[in-house]
């Protein structure tokens, strides 16, 4: 069956694109259609597909800032050609899901969240504090047409997948439509226990991006005294480094190796922020390592308060830091946590997956969930 595969951007490996590789995995010759491709920077999995990008990939500076190319993603998703493909799954949390699918064809998305910013996050985006008066006053309105356009393209899906029962929520408050669960998937072959014993340091593997919260995690660990490593880049890097003590490692960008590594060694993982899934926290129980985690959003959904990790109940640095404070008091079962993460692996995603995909083609054209 022709299948072609719709990803909002590939410009690193992500939580996102590791579930596009598992997607792809279940269609070996799917093409790829995505907004931009940096070549070299996601799976060799991935790279090796038929990637076909939109106009963005030829706008200046678009590898770097296509972050400021959002109000033409409309555009920019509305002009791929999919004639000829009968099934079409689009993996988004931005434009994807507005692909203009043909007649007679299946769409499934995937949906990793709504547009976070266009809808309930505009604050820790554009916000006054981050892009000044006049530029919060400029992008309020067009954060709230693409706010309508994304209601309005709701309806080219013809059934939703939410990666977390906290984002089937979302999609019923903002589409009006239900969506299946389905966990992303977790290589829980390759992340795996060792016998490496675990420092006194805490961990945080994020993007470097405002609602990720890593500020807290800083703050946290300095009122605990306690060191933390941080892993990822984004464009907060700057003023997350300029708030950071001498406690605080910027690792940057490293290989899957290391960050295994990382996992590791720590004391425990931490998610600061609300997370529509968090495939962090499940990576490092994988590992054997406990997770430290606002309990909103998906943590809720991956996290055991008390038996595989510590929920706090307030984005506050005490509240957090008391967190801390509770886990390392305790003993903690690598074991039971390593069993936990073992529900999220890549072959319970295929089957579900491979059985909702099964479902849709079997009923009538048109159908919609």
């Amino acid at each position: 069956m022709p299948t072609a595969i719709v990803h909002d951007w590939l410009t690193g490996m992500r939580g996102g694109e590791k579930v596009l590789e598992s997607i792809g995995a279940l269609y070996p010759d799917a093409d790829v259609y995505t907004l931009l491709h940096v070549p070299g920077s996601t799976s060799p999995a991935i790279e090796r597909r038929r990637i076909r990008t939109s106009f963005l990939q030829h706008l200046p500076g678009a590898s770097r800032f296509y972050r400021h190319y959002l109000p033409v993603f409309p555009t920019a998703i509305e002009q791929f050609d999919l004639d000829g493909y009968d099934l079409i799954i689009s993996s988004s949390h931005c434009a994807a899901k507005a692909v203009v699918a043909p007649g007679g064809s299946r769409h499934l998305c995937y949906c990793h969240s709504p547009m976070r910013y266009a809808w309930d996050q505009f604050e820790a985006y554009f916000g006054r504090q981050r892009v000044g008066r006049i530029g919060e006053a400029a992008l309020r309105p067009v954060l709230a047409w693409l706010a309508r356009w994304d209601a309005v393209t709701a309806t080219r899906v013809h059934r939703f997948l939410a990666n977390s029962r906290f984002v089937a929520s979302r999609i019923r408050r903002y589409y009006g439509r239900p969506a299946d669960v389905v966990y992303p998937p977790v290589d829980t072959e390759f992340y795996q226990p060792d016998a490496t014993s675990a420092g006194d340091h805490f961990l945080v593997v994020s993007a470097l991006v405002p609602y990720k919260c890593v500020d807290l995690a800083i703050a946290a660990c300095q009122r605990a005294g306690a060191p933390l490593r941080v892993v990822g880049i984004g464009p907060d890097r700057d003023r997350l480094e300029r708030a950071a003590g001498p406690s605080v490692t910027f690792l940057g960008q490293i290989s899957d190796e290391a960050i295994r590594d990382e996992y590791r060694r720590a004391r425990a993982v931490i998610l600061a922020g609300e997370e529509d899934f968090g495939i962090v926290p499940v990576e490092a129980q994988a590992c054997g390592r406990p997770v430290v985690a606002l309990g909103r959003g998906g943590a809720l959904e991956t996290v055991i308060d008390g038996e595989t990790g510590v929920l706090f109940a307030d984005a506050t640095p005490e509240s957090l830091a008391a967190a801390l404070e509770r886990l390392a008091a305790r003993r903690w079962e690598a074991a039971r946590i390593r069993d936990h993460a073992a529900g999220f692996s890549r072959a319970r995603f295929a089957d579900r997956l491979g059985a909702i995909i099964q479902d849709t083609l079997a009923q009538p054209a048109g159908t919609r969930w």
